[in-house]
């Protein structure tokens, strides 16, 4: 194996945060580490928080900081999912989702997603039909989904919240690509039971850092009481969180950059027989190869230092999920599929 492997099976985002990141490590007060944050003598939790706040236009007790957004998404099932209650998953989703649920004692009920020509699709009359027959407590929904990619249109976002009205409602934005929040806003204040998590560890290429936030609706309050932090939240981290969200420009251009790369995945490894690549909203495709072929491909690509993620999930055995990392791995990555099928 090369020397010079390449990582591209956990979703990080290879380019690396903004250079703004880094001035803050290197202009840190370091004093800071040895006091709590005092924020709260000004009526605020936090730095990080009060930004949010104000950028979604909510009132800070609104955001919710965690180590991740899967810290945020265990500390929803701890504060609201009881012994033999349910929660209602993708078909096609993150194992955490049900590792948290049975860590409570909670059953998981995966709604139906549709498997279409060339990409994932929500089955949205199935996710309505099972949540008046099974009535969840919770429920998640990922979007964009990991591992297959696909989102859910804000029109049918709408729809299926309109439906699940009386449950806690997760919308999973881990891999939300685009840094859009506008909408954001009018979904949580029309649906008061709803909780948008995020993470600045995929877009904003902080996954060392841990930092995730929710946005949550008006009835979350317990949610915020179960997750406050009393003493405060990590001060540098803040700092360089919101290095990050001022970057605007940076991290546009990264997106805009994978975007272009996933095409020639598309054309590239789609034209390869018995080959399917899903189009995908997140930093990341999905790859169905013929099975036959699986250890023979995991091989070669490790031999090149190149690390995929092969799946091993009943309903995704002979796929492949590959993290889009910069235009260089991309090409390295194209090549040696097409190499090893050719």
């Amino acid at each position: 194996m090369s020397n010079n492997v390449v990582y591209l099976d956990r979703n990080e985002n290879n380019y690396g945060p903004a250079p703004a990141c880094f001035e803050v490590l290197k202009k840190a007060d370091l004093t800071k580490l040895s006091w709590y944050d005092r924020s709260f003598t000004t009526g605020s939790k936090g730095i990080l928080s009060a930004r949010l706040a104000h950028d979604f236009g909510l009132a800070e007790d609104r955001i919710i900081l965690g180590y991740g957004a899967e810290h945020l998404l265990k500390q929803t099932i701890q504060c609201y999912l009881q012994k033999n209650q349910k929660l209602m998953i993708p078909a096609y989703s993150w194992w955490y989702y049900k590792k948290i649920a049975a860590e409570v004692g909670g059953i998981s009920i995966e709604y139906p997603m549709i498997k279409a020509e060339k990409s994932f699709l929500y089955d949205v009359p199935g996710m309505k039909e099972m949540y008046r027959r099974e009535r969840p407590a919770i429920v998640f929904i990922s979007s964009p989904n990991n591992p297959t990619g696909n989102a859910l249109g804000l029109t049918d976002l709408k729809d299926v919240l309109t439906e699940f009205k009386d449950a806690v409602v997760v919308m999973d934005e881990a891999y939300a690509y685009h840094g859009k929040i506008d909408y954001i806003n009018d979904l949580v204040e029309s649906h008061p039971r709803l909780m948008v998590a995020r993470t600045f560890s995929k877009y904003y290429a902080l996954a060392g850092m841990r930092i995730g936030f929710a946005v949550v609706g008006k009835e979350m309050a317990e949610l915020g009481k179960f997750a406050n932090r009393y003493l405060g939240y990590h001060r540098l981290s803040e700092e360089i969180a919101i290095a990050a969200l001022d970057a605007t420009t940076y991290y546009q251009g990264i997106a805009r950059t994978m975007w272009e790369d996933k095409e020639e995945y598309y054309e590239k490894i789609g034209r390869i027989p018995g080959c399917t690549v899903f189009r995908s909203e997140a930093n990341f495709i999905l790859v169905e190869i013929p099975a036959k072929h699986k250890e023979g491909l995991q091989a070669a690509l490790k031999q090149k230092g190149l690390i995929v993620k092969f799946m091993e999930e009943p309903l995704l055995n002979s796929h492949i999920r590959i993290t889009i990392g910069t235009r260089e791995q991309n090409k390295m990555v194209i090549n040696a599929i097409t190499s090893y099928f050719t």
